[in-house]
C-alpha cells in the first residue's frame, strides 16, 4: 500500500494570489493571512505575486491566465460575497466557485478556493482574522500541501 501526503514546506515555491477588491475590508485581511502563512512556511516575498480584480466574478479568468503561465506552483483565490436581498449572491458565488474549480482541473495545479460566501459581513470578518481564524492562512497551508502532494503522485499516462 502506498500513502501519499503533501508537506506544507514552501521553500522554493512560487505562488500566485488573485484577490477581489469588492468587500476589500475582508479580502485585504484574507490576503494578509495568506501572505503571513506563506512566509511562515518558507515562501519568499519575491516568490509571491498578487493580482487584484474588481470582484469575485472576475477571479476565474485571471486565475486561468496565471495558472496557464507555468510560473506558479499553485494559486490562492480570495474574495467575499455577502448575501443581499437579490439572487446576485448565488450567481456570483456559483460562477466564482465553478470557474476556480475549472481552472484547477484544466491546468493541473492547485487552485485554492477561499471566496467566502456568507450571510453577513460579521460572518466574513469572523473568518478573516476574527473568532474563526484567518481563512487566508489556511489557504496558504492548503496550496503548499497540495503542490507537494501533486509533485509526489505518479505522473498521468497519456491517453489516446
Amino acid at each position: 500500500m502506498s500513502t501519499f501526503e503533501g508537506d506544507p514546506d514552501g521553500t522554493g515555491r512560487r505562488i500566485g494570489i488573485v484577490a477581489a477588491r469588492f468587500n476589500e475590508l475582508v479580502t485585504r485581511k484574507l490576503l494578509e493571512g495568506a501572505l503571513a502563512g506563506l512566509s511562515a512556511r518558507g515562501v519568499g516575498e519575491s516568490d509571491v505575486d498578487v493580482a487584484w480584480v474588481p470582484g469575485a466574478f472576475e477571479i476565474p479568468p485571471v486565475a486561468r491566465r496565471l495558472a496557464s503561465s507555468g510560473r506558479y506552483d499553485g494559486l490562492i483565490c480570495l474574495g467575499a460575497v455577502v448575501r443581499g436581498e437579490t439572487a446576485h449572491f448565488e450567481l456570483v458565488a456559483n460562477v466564482a466557485a465553478r470557474g476556480i474549480a475549472d481552472v484547477a482541473s484544466e491546468t493541473g495545479i492547485p487552485v485554492i478556493f477561499e471566496v467566502l460566501a456568507v450571510e453577513t459581513m460579521a460572518q466574513a470578518e469572523d473568518r478573516a482574522g476574527g473568532r474563526h481564524g484567518n481563512k487566508g492562512w489556511e489557504a496558504a497551508d492548503a496550496v503548499l500541501t497540495m503542490a507537494s502532494l501533486l509533485d509526489g503522485l505518479p505522473e498521468p499516462r497519456e491517453v489516446g
